[in-house]
């Protein structure tokens, strides 16, 4: 990935046994043909340059056949052949200035895959990633075991840029009841009171790393459960009582800790954040807010969009659109203990189910159904009153297809650990999104949309411009009836950003981060929406507010 306006070279390696010439041409991620061109090369191994430069950000794809001999790209790791891909990161700062800071925890977005990776995670403009702290691993061996030191800490936390969530899920076999290492704390830690000294240790390790490192950081972050839903075998008094060992522990020595959980999938679902509240057995009491995996059904993939059940006539159905499950569970965090944290530490977009990485697939268009797909549902989850959220994952991995960012260039089915990367869609358009969206307030959801319509406002912090999204949304559309995610499909919208007697123009990104200027008159932009995102950004925030609906509890950053 290269900044805007940069200067980079595309090499091409060819091997012929007579004279040929390459057929080039670079599309973007809705398959338009950015540039193309055609080179003549001589027999044997050759490498040609064609340096470039480019005035847009976003994703590309090189495609390049030998004109004689047929040959095209090879497929690389997961990544299918006929294409090579880069990025080229947005710059908005010329309409949209870097928001300040006042303290870290205000930045919005974390990643899940690329922990040590921290070029990766500053181009993504990635702000916090997951540190494990969990007794399993801290631990396996026997208590007493692990000694805190701020020595340990790994480099790119010394770094203070890139914040810590502390995962506490998992406890090793010598503290088991049934003798075995479990991930999920299923069932309850046999000592409790061993646990409860430990979590002790956690949060006084946690608060040195935090006054040494991250002197801007106000609090320190805790998960204490994964996905305790789908693991879970024990009963609900003893979860209650593992979460108050960890909450007694963790605040004896930590002064700024919040103590977060469950971490389930967010309503509607046998497994979820919102059954763990509605019934705590007193859960409520050890927690400083909620984390959920913002997943709205069981394996998310762009034909099944988060607003597919949106103005389904089954109201059961309804309750599955990822806004609604969001908005009950923060109704049910309110009813339980008003105004707490709620994080989204998981979520991603996998291909279409049944997919498998090949040299014909992903194709383009699934590719750009995932980005959107996935930049939509992030933006739902802060929309509807996530003060973060947690992308996932970094490369493709093994088991299960395409939940990757980015390719893996070198393993077929992919791997945790990849480091030969390239880009999709979806890496480019999460990175025009933070740099869009983060440093800013929810202010809600926009009232009185046409069916189609969906769009949520944020403000910049300190009062600053407000950012309105946008997007288009159509099951008939998505897929149509050939199968294919349709981006041409358009609609008309008229977005109110200012007075009825003022006119003037707003600044439009798309969802790579481009700008453009639309004038408005009498108040009313027109704009022209699709699947992808939009951003508009205004300044009259007054005007806004009066016609959002903003999330029950959400206090901001």
């Amino acid at each position: 990935m290269f900044a805007r306006g940069s200067r980079f070279d595309l090499s091409f390696v060819t091997a012929t046994a007579s004279a040929d010439s390459v057929a080039w041409s670079i599309r973007d991620y809705l398959g338009n043909v950015r540039a193309s061109g055609t080179f003549t090369v001589a027999p044997g191994a050759r490498t040609t340059r064609l340096s470039c430069t480019s005035a847009a950000s976003g994703y590309f794809a090189v495609a390049a056949r030998l004109r004689r001999a047929g040959d095209t790209l090879p497929r690389a790791g997961t990544r299918p052949a006929g294409i090579a891909t880069f990025g080229i990161l947005p710059d908005v700062s010329e309409f949209l200035p870097p928001a300040v800071f006042a303290h870290q925890d205000q930045h919005r977005f974390g990643m899940q895959g690329f922990n040590g990776n921290g070029r990766m995670l500053a181009d993504l403009g990635v702000s916090q990633t997951i540190d494990d702290r969990q007794m399993a691993v801290m631990e396996p061996e026997g208590p007493d075991t692990w000694t805190p030191s701020l020595s340990t800490v790994p480099e790119r936390y010394k770094k203070g840029s890139v914040m810590r969530l502390v995962r506490l899920d998992g406890i090793p076999g010598w503290a088991s009841p049934t003798g075995a290492q479990t991930s999920a704390y299923a069932p309850i830690p046999a000592r409790l009171d061993y646990f409860r000294r430990y979590m002790a240790r956690v949060g006084k390790d946690t608060e040195a790393i935090r006054r040494a490192y991250y002197p801007n950081q106000r609090h320190n972050y805790y998960q204490v459960t994964w996905e305790p839903g789908l693991h879970w075998r024990d009963s609900a008094v003893n979860f209650v009582a593992m979460y108050a060992a960890a909450y007694k522990g963790l605040h004896s020595t930590d002064p700024n800790a919040v103590v977060m959980g469950t971490s389930d999938f967010p309503a509607k679902c046998p497994p979820c954040t919102t059954g763990a509240l509605k019934n705590d057995a007193g859960l409520s009491r050890y927690i400083d807010g909620v984390t959920t995996h913002a997943y709205w059904d069981w394996y998310n993939t762009p034909n099944n969009p988060p607003e597919r059940y949106d103005d389904d006539p089954d109201p059961a159905k309804r309750e599955m659109a990822l806004d609604r499950q969001m908005q009950t569970l923060r109704a049910a965090m309110q009813r339980a203990k008003p105004n707490m944290r709620l994080w989204s530490t998981e979520f991603g977009v996998s291909y279409d189910s049944g997919s498998q990485y090949g040299p014909d697939f992903p194709t383009a268009n699934q590719l750009y159904a995932q980005a959107v797909v996935a930049a939509r549902a992030h933006l739902i989850i802060l929309g509807e009153g996530a003060q973060v959220t947690y992308f996932f994952y970094g490369p493709d991995y093994p088991k299960e297809v395409g939940f990757g960012t980015f390719f893996d260039d070198d393993h077929p089915q992919g791997s945790y650990s990849a480091t030969n990367l390239s880009p999709k869609p979806e890496a480019l358009a999460l990175a025009a999104m933070t740099r869009i969206v983060d440093g800013t307030q929810t202010l809600g959801r926009l009232e009185r949309l046409p069916p189609t319509v969906h769009g949520y406002a944020f403000q910049r912090l300190g009062n600053g411009p407000v950012v309105t999204a946008l997007w288009a949304h159509d099951n008939a559309q998505w897929p149509t009836r050939d199968g294919i995610y349709n981006s041409t499909y358009r609609t008309p919208f008229s977005l109110t950003v200012d007075e009825p007697t003022k006119r003037g123009t707003v600044i439009v990104f798309d969802m790579m981060g481009n700008a453009t200027r639309v004038p408005f008159t009498e108040g009313v932009a027109k704009l022209s929406l699709t699947a992808s995102p939009i951003y508009v950004v205004s300044s009259n925030a007054k005007l806004m507010k009066s016609n959002v609906t903003a999330p029950i509890g959400y206090v901001g950053q």
